[in-house]
């Protein structure tokens, strides 16, 4: 772990953070003054710049699985009475 990085760092967000994160993201749109520091204040020990990169982040994920480039996951399916799993 380099020296920038810590428990409240950019490569580490708790599923609180995540949660609160969304939810900043919905209340705090683009066209909001000072955006990425109110999702901060919102996610709490992020900075603002912490709380961009993670939307960069997520925005290149959405990208990739539009585009076809991450595959779906094979979910086991279940129906009544008996037990099938989707190829």
């Amino acid at each position: 772990m380099s020296s920038m990085s810590s428990q409240h760092g950019s490569g580490s967000w708790t599923v609180k953070q995540n949660k609160a994160f969304e939810k900043a993201l919905a209340v705090y749109d683009k066209d909001t003054c000072d955006r990425w520091s109110n999702v901060a204040k919102a996610v709490g020990g992020k900075t603002a710049e912490e709380v961009k990169r993670h939307y960069e982040i997520l925005v290149q994920d959405v990208l990739y699985i539009e585009s076809g480039r991450v595959p779906f996951p094979k979910y086991k399916t279940t129906t009544r009475g008996s037990h099938t799993t989707s190829q």
